[in-house]
């Protein structure tokens, strides 16, 4: 299978060069993860899908990327998505879907522009662990979070590997400051024998 830019991504690196690393992706990223199989966005969507009383509000899909975990959203029955990512070249393949609300270009580590409680449900597929956003960013989505509402994110085989990253979510539930509704080890890119954890969390 091929792996042009998988070889890079996992790589550690700082915001600015992830930044670079996923507008030089922007266009072939598809075709790439595609040729492995990527499955993750569809065990998110879906996995959230079974949680979420209303899909007719809208959900965030933070670091949207080229709108893979868009069309995986819509597909599980979301009417409304609106899309967060670094990358200006990634939110213009995203854009070229015509599949979001939104698209809003951010920068890495900064609070999200908009007030907390604004989404009651927010997907993080793909985006945290190495050579990608810091584990911090699930403070900052569950912080984004009102009282009820759901995040699902997922955590690859390399990001289970630092175990800071799944005993920072453990952190949250052994406080009582969320519920667990969902979590299961599956496939992510089995092209490359990768697989992922998904994750369905509820703000209490």
């Amino acid at each position: 299978m091929s792996q042009g830019f998988l070889n890079k991504a996992y790589k550690a690196r700082d915001a600015e060069q992830t930044r670079a690393l996923y507008d030089d992706w922007s266009a072939s990223y598809e075709a790439e993860v595609a040729e492995n199989g990527y499955v993750t966005p569809a065990r998110c969507a879906e996995a959230l899908a079974r949680y979420v009383p209303d899909q007719l509000r809208p959900v965030l899909d933070f670091g949207c990327g080229t709108g893979l975990s868009g069309l995986a959203l819509k597909l599980a029955g979301f009417e409304t998505v609106d899309g967060m990512d670094l990358s200006e070249e990634m939110l213009a393949q995203a854009r070229k879907k015509r599949l979001y609300r939104t698209l809003t270009l951010i920068e890495a580590d900064a609070p999200l522009p908009c007030p907390p409680g604004h989404y009651t449900a927010i997907a993080a597929i793909g985006v945290i662990g190495a050579g990608a956003a810091p584990i911090s960013v699930f403070d900052l989505l569950m912080q984004a979070l009102g009282k009820g509402g759901f995040l699902v994110l997922s955590l690859n085989d390399h990001a289970l590997e630092d175990k800071c990253n799944e005993a920072r979510i453990n952190e949250w539930l052994d406080c009582g400051a969320a519920r667990l509704h969902f979590r299961e080890h599956g496939p992510h890119l089995p092209g490359i024998g990768l697989g992922s954890n998904v994750y369905v969390l509820e703000k209490a």
